[in-house]
């Protein structure tokens, strides 16, 4: 069994904003594979899908972004799971818009949502799925810039970053973080 969790933020507020492409890359899975609605359960959204033979857990939890540790924790440790069996999709506004980079761990590189996780499981080597949001423009806050929504001119590359990512996602459930890795981090600047 897997556990993939998208990162992000709950309610309408939020949707489409830069900071829940965790979100939109999970929901990208869950309408390519889910049979049935998901669970309300371990303080977030949960969905249970089969990818070839593999049972994969999709998580988006509904704690906030910088408490998402708890709901990570909770599913991890129900099901038992060794954190080799778990990815984190998320943001990085440090990425070019639209580029992936799937790495084993590493710092949380600013990410409050990556840092709480890596805080409640004691440690960073966590596989995580960046997806490039883009860098914010001049004086812009990256807070401002991180919830804010993706331009009209922005959308037709962000959204086939989303299908990319799930790519991503079920190539990493069927071949592992190296051929993942190999796979997609060819085409960063």
């Amino acid at each position: 069994m897997k556990l993939v969790v998208g990162l992000g933020n709950p309610g309408r507020k939020y949707e489409g904003t830069r900071h829940n492409i965790g979100f939109d890359v999970v929901a990208e899975l869950v309408r390519r594979h889910s049979q049935g609605a998901a669970k309300d359960a371990f303080f977030g959204k949960l969905d249970d899908i089969g990818l070839g033979q593999q049972r994969v857990l999709l998580l988006r939890p509904q704690t906030f972004m910088n408490l998402s540790g708890k709901s990570v924790l909770a599913v991890r440790d129900f099901y038992k799971l060794t954190d080799d069996d778990l990815l984190i999709v998320t943001d990085d506004f440090n990425l070019p818009l639209g580029k992936l980079r799937v790495r084993k761990g590493g710092s949380a590189g600013g990410h409050n949502g990556l840092e709480d996780v890596i805080r409640v499981l004691g440690h960073s080597e966590i596989a995580r799925l960046r997806v490039g949001v883009g860098s914010p423009p001049g004086p812009v806050p990256v807070v401002d810039y991180v919830l804010g929504k993706f331009t009209s001119s922005e959308k037709p590359e962000i959204e086939l970053a989303i299908v990319r990512g799930a790519d991503a996602v079920e190539t990493w459930v069927a071949q592992g973080t190296a051929v993942c890795m190999n796979q997609f981090n060819k085409d960063i600047n």
